[in-house]
């Protein structure tokens, strides 16, 4: 009987050192956009007939990696990361760091770029994010679809792309730990999430971009994740409190006129349409049918 309480006591013993340096099977969720990437300026950059795409992948899927080291450096046991732009099929599976598990293409669900996420996630992490549409000295800003959305707000917040995908994470009570991108986007990242690390890999002049090497981007992004996940408890879940009230600005009568059709959706200005509902879930399935 000794024997056993003592080898039970040696068993909790390991389990509580584990615990207390952290590696006690943190898992992360990493969203990973191309527009925010080191060295992007312009959109040839990331559509697939352009010049140096192929290039730019090569560089997206290294930043990917970055932040995957990253996270391995501060303990984390399951990585996945979603492949978050346009076709969802831009990160090289077999360049990418093995202990991550890679989610490509888009299903149709309304998660979109935060496809997968639920509540057994602990961090969520934004690579190569980008600042909202209309935002100055910005590049390659958009929200969602730069042929069609003016704005997006959810309770009269103005969002970013990183802001709806945090709204995503909070519902299911995981935060938004660490965002790399231009700069305009890692400062909008912080006027909503209060407590994020940011790397700011470029910023925008004009149209031109600033950018610093990609090696030190990664650097900086491997550092700066590492730091966020070595201590969780800084950071919240982002959240806006209901009933929400979602209003998207489009850019062409034709377009507005369709969409207003989605069930619930009201037209409520030349351009605007405004939906309601107490259901953050309910709200992202119908932004999905309004752009």
């Amino acid at each position: 009987m000794k024997r056993v309480v003592r080898n039970l006591s040696v068993l909790l013993g390991c389990v509580l050192l584990t615990h207390l340096q952290g590696k006690d099977g943190i898992k992360v969720f990493i969203s990973v956009d191309m527009e925010g990437i080191s060295g992007v300026a312009n959109w040839e950059d990331v559509r697939r007939d352009g010049q140096d795409y192929e290039y730019f992948r090569t560089i997206m899927t290294k930043e990917a990696n970055a932040a995957i080291e990253g996270a391995l450096e501060a303990g984390a046991e399951e990585i996945w990361v979603r492949d978050s732009h346009a076709t969802a099929r831009n990160l090289l599976p077999e360049m990418l760091n093995r202990n991550a598990r890679l989610l490509r293409d888009w299903s149709g669900g309304y998660k979109s770029m935060m496809e997968g996420i639920d509540e057994s996630f602990d961090a969520v992490i934004f690579i190569g994010y980008h600042s909202k549409a209309g935002t100055p000295n910005a590049l390659l800003e958009h929200t969602m679809s730069s042929k069609n959305i003016t704005d997006v707000s959810i309770n009269g917040v103005s969002l970013p792309e990183a802001g709806i995908n945090g709204l995503i994470a909070g519902h299911y009570n995981v935060p938004v730990v660490f965002i790399a991108g231009e700069r305009a986007v890692c400062d909008q990242a912080k006027g909503l999430f209060g407590t994020v690390e940011t790397v700011a890999v470029k910023e925008g002049i004009g149209n031109a971009a600033l950018c610093l090497h990609p090696e030190v981007a990664r650097e900086q992004i491997r550092a700066g994740v590492s730091k966020a996940l070595g201590d969780l408890k800084r950071y919240k879940p982002y959240k806006l409190k209901p009933p929400y009230r979602l209003v998207v600005k489009l850019k062409n009568e034709e377009l507005v006129h369709e969409k207003s059709y989605y069930p619930g959706v009201e037209r409520t200005g030349d351009w605007e349409l405004t939906f309601k509902s107490s259901d953050l879930l309910e709200v992202m399935r119908a932004f999905q049918g309004m752009h």
